[in-house]
């Protein structure tokens, strides 16, 4: 080539080299252009030009010049490689992993294009596949940091913690102080049950990068977890400052146990959405619009929980009872198939059920679009996000958040949440992303047909005092919290020889609070702790209890139920947000609101009340007794016939091409 005013071709493409890795992305490409001024095909240049242009973000651009490099020298394993990354970017995840795979097939172990494959295939859920490229590449270079980082986040997704855990150490060896291993073995060390270790981890992490993204929030639930309170007001005050800026400080399950507020929580559930499951453009959603003409309204349920779960006890009635003349219902199972009377249960209940947990989350889009789905229906939420993961590539008419999450998804492509006055008001629309729907009674489903073991333990087998008033509280660890903690101190005080009956968590719980007791000057010995048994157990148990205490701001929702359904009334605060309102909506479609307080000072006179009036106490386990059968909480098909009918509204307004509104269902006999 002719020398310009700039010098040959190599040291122009030398100078733009250099240009670009200083990150003066302007002269590089200046650069570029020069060369390609007296040389437009030069394959060099153009695939410069291409990185360039991907580097400031106009991959459209940067597909089209890498293509015209490619054009020139279709075996350039980079070029490929760079291409995959700006498919990418640009969405095209199967495109892109078409790409690498080209480069891969020119050399197999080009660490990039296996580095690049790999996280694409992380990034669509395909972690075993994923795996096994990170163990190819650590087989070539076994101190590379990135490759050890995301094989445990693949470990993570794949249930192995313990790997994962293993994976973190080696990485956490080559670079002691990352925050990004630290983190991740904290996630780990948290689905281990091994809280106390994941508290280290999380603190160590803030400690060294105060933003990393959910850091902070996994850090404050891991403390919850073990019941370690010093420090947590000023955490969740630094955390919900967070979420009003906008920052992804917490993921939104955790969040629910920090604040009360609905409209901080629909931020943060925004937040979440935004940067791990966004919709896909409008012109790559699945459906488009197409009216079915079905002869059954075809409605699919989304859950990882169709097995010995709570949300699986609360909704197989449901599933069951159905009206097939109606309604076609498919059950799309992402968990785990695990070996139970109610898997087998659950699996009988749908007219077809479908395991999905070894498929991609677009190949599940797919699977529901190709079904002609009317009515996709979460029952996840963001507890276990694989739903919205589905949802955001819009594969059916409606989509509707119910049951397992108890707040907003906070995602515009999710239409509806079934909900009632209770636990939504109607002043609080706003606060939700979706249409509201509301049930005439309660939102929540119960089965029926939950068994009640029939022997009832001493209370000597289950640790309790032979006499004594016992005040229980069955929730997670992880909802409790010093403000509740001092009312049930509190009332230990007022009540003489009575006990707290609290549910067994990790190690360090019992010991926590314990402490926290003696410190209130209440006795250790008076809280008792039980152990996790079966469900039937369970239930019986409660017989042994004369009060259930429910929690704030993250309140009883299954064990709320469980409680009332086991004839144990119990009382209850109600907050601003959906997860702290759930006890008083299953108490009012119980008959008994009267146990309904409207603040924490009302709730601890009236627990006081209670326990210092057996009559009035038995008055309302009468009423409890009384209303079992009958009550609209736990009349599974007076329920069914109420979703149904939402279900039919939601499918008219898609048949009309209407868009989603809220609505509320009119009661049924």
């Amino acid at each position: 080539m002719a020398k310009g005013p700039s010098g040959d071709a190599a040291a122009a493409l030398n100078r733009a080299i250099a240009a670009f890795q200083a990150g003066r992305l302007a002269d590089a490409e200046n650069l570029c252009r020069l060369v390609l001024g007296r040389d437009k095909r030069s394959f060099d240049a153009l695939h410069l030009l291409g990185v360039i242009q991907a580097s400031a973000g106009n991959f459209t651009l940067a597909l089209a010049t890498l293509d015209q490099a490619l054009a020139l020298n279709r075996r350039s394993e980079e070029a490929l490689t760079n291409r995959g990354r700006v498919l990418n970017a640009l969405g095209r995840h199967d495109e892109a992993l078409a790409s690498y795979d080209k480069a891969l097939s020119l050399n197999r172990n080009h660490l990039n294009a296996l580095h690049n494959r790999a996280s694409t295939l992380l990034q669509l859920n395909r972690s075993a596949k994923a795996l096994a490229d990170f163990d190819r590449i650590l087989a070539l270079q076994p101190d590379f940091p990135l490759a050890l980082h995301n094989r445990a986040i693949a470990l993570n997704d794949l249930g192995r913690y313990a790997d994962a855990v293993a994976t973190c150490n080696r990485l956490i060896e080559l670079v002691p102080d990352n925050p990004e291993a630290l983190h991740n073995r904290g996630v780990a060390l948290t689905r281990l049950q091994q809280h106390d270790k994941a508290i280290a981890d999380f603190e160590k992490a803030v400690r060294i990068a105060p933003d990393f993204a959910y850091a902070r929030g996994d850090f404050l639930h891991a403390k919850l977890h073990c019941c370690q309170w010093t420090g947590v007001e000023q955490e969740a005050a630094l955390i919900t400052a967070g979420i009003r800026a906008g920052k992804r400080v917490d993921w939104p399950f955790s969040f629910l146990a920090v604040s009360d507020v609905a409209r901080d929580q629909l931020a943060c559930a925004r937040i979440f959405v935004a940067d791990k499951h966004p919709a896909v453009p409008p012109a790559a959603a699945l459906w488009r619009g197409e009216r079915y003409a079905h002869d059954v309204i075809r409605v699919a349920y989304l859950s990882s929980d169709f097995r010995e779960h709570a949300v699986g006890y609360l909704g197989v009635g449901l599933y069951e009872l159905h009206d097939r003349a109606r309604f076609k219902v498919i059950g799309v199972s992402f968990g785990p198939d695990e070996d139970s009377d109610m898997r087998r249960r659950m699996k009988a209940a749908f007219d077809e059920f479908i395991d999905v947990g070894a498929r991609n989350d677009r190949a599940i889009a797919d699977l529901i679009r190709a079904g002609e789905i009317d009515i996709a229906v979460d029952l996840m939420g963001i507890t276990e996000s694989r739903g919205l993961a589905v949802l955001a590539h819009r594969p059916a008419p409606v989509a509707v958040n119910y049951l397992g999450y108890p707040g907003t998804v906070g995602a515009d492509y999710v239409d509806y949440i079934l909900a009632d006055r209770i636990i939504i008001p109607p002043d609080k629309h706003a606060d939700y992303a979706e249409k509201l729907v509301y049930l005439p009674d309660s939102y929540q489903v119960n089965d029926s047909k939950r068994r009640i073991g029939e022997t009832t333990p001493s209370r000597t087998e289950s640790g309790l005092p032979a006499e004594g008033f016992v005040f229980c509280s069955f929730n997670n660890n992880f909802k409790l919290n010093p403000p509740i903690f001092d009312v049930w101190m509190r009332l230990l005080r007022a009540i003489e020889g009575s006990v707290l009956w609290l549910l067994a968590g990790n190690a360090l719980v019992e010991g926590n609070l314990r402490r926290e007791a003696q410190a209130r000057g209440i006795a250790p010995e008076r809280l008792v702790f039980a152990p996790r048994v079966k469900l039937p157990d369970h239930l019986a148990r409660h017989r042994l209890a004369d009060l259930f205490l429910d929690t704030a701001p993250y309140g009883a929702h299954t064990t709320a139920s469980d409680a009332l359904w086991a004839g144990l009334p119990l009382v209850t605060c109600p907050g601003d947000a959906f997860a702290s309102r759930v006890a008083a909506s299953l108490l009012t479609a119980t008959g008994l609101p009267e146990l309904i307080a409207a603040s924490l000072e009302g709730y601890e006179a009236l627990a006081v009340k209670l326990a210092n009036d057996p009559p009035a106490l038995a008055a309302f386990r009468q009423k409890l007794a009384t209303n079992r059968m009958t009550c609209a909480l736990f009349d599974t098909d007076r329920m069914r016939r109420h979703i149904e009918a939402a279900y039919v509204t939601m499918w008219e307004r898609a048949q009309r091409g209407a868009p989603p509104e809220s609505f509320a269902v009119t009661p049924i006999g």
